[in-house]
């Protein structure tokens, strides 16, 4: 297990190759749940035109030919709340210079990994907005059904999201842990730093 404080890459893995790597600061690491921060001004690394809003898909790539390219997350702060063996992540964004809390923004994703030096999973595209108020909507539903009509994403896991978002909704409905307010008034420690990437991130 990590200790609150340290340092970890959160990685997204594709044909056994990194696609993007971000590091975070752990909050909380238990058997049940970790839960990171991303602070404004960590540098992490992301395909070639993600920067420039092309966000390039994991699904268009048949071999390993994409390049990489650093950048430094900006503006928000986040708390990302993990469950082993879930198919998606909750995030909580807040203004990184207002503290105002924007929305939770779960990121369904294929169920995270241990590794060396982090966690590493892969985002599946679909997401789903919930604001402050409880109202939600959802986000990059088409890109999702690409990857689904690209046989990107197999049966199995189509299932399991569709499960997901139940459970989700579920919680939602009855505001039930992660919605009860539990992380609202959560703030880093005031001597962390935007983390730099470690050494080795790219090896898997």
């Amino acid at each position: 297990m990590w200790k609150p404080g340290d340092i970890i890459v959160w990685r997204g893995i594709y044909r056994n190759r990194v696609w993007h790597a971000q590091p975070v600061i752990v909050v909380k690491d238990t058997s049940e749940e970790i839960v990171v921060a991303l602070l404004p001004g960590a540098e992490g690394v992301a395909p070639e035109g993600y920067l420039d809003g092309k966000k390039p898909k994991w699904w268009d790539f048949n071999d390993k030919t994409w390049q990489l390219e650093k950048y430094h997350w900006r503006i928000n702060r986040l708390l990302i709340l993990l469950a082993p063996q879930k198919y998606y992540a909750t995030m909580f964004f807040w203004n990184g210079k207002s503290n105002e809390f924007l929305c939770y923004y779960i990121n369904f994703q294929v169920p995270f990994q241990r590794s060396r030096d982090g966690i590493d999973t892969l985002d599946l595209d679909l997401d789903l907005v919930i604001h402050p108020n409880f109202s939600y909507e959802w986000k990059d539903v088409n890109e999702y059904q690409k990857a689904i009509d690209n046989r990107a994403i197999p049966l199995d896991w189509i299932q399991e999201i569709d499960t997901a978002k139940q459970e989700i909704l579920d919680k939602l409905e009855q505001r039930q842990y992660p919605y009860d307010g539990s992380w609202l008034n959560w703030m880093p420690d005031p001597g962390w730093s935007p983390p730099k990437l470690p050494e080795n991130w790219d090896k898997i």
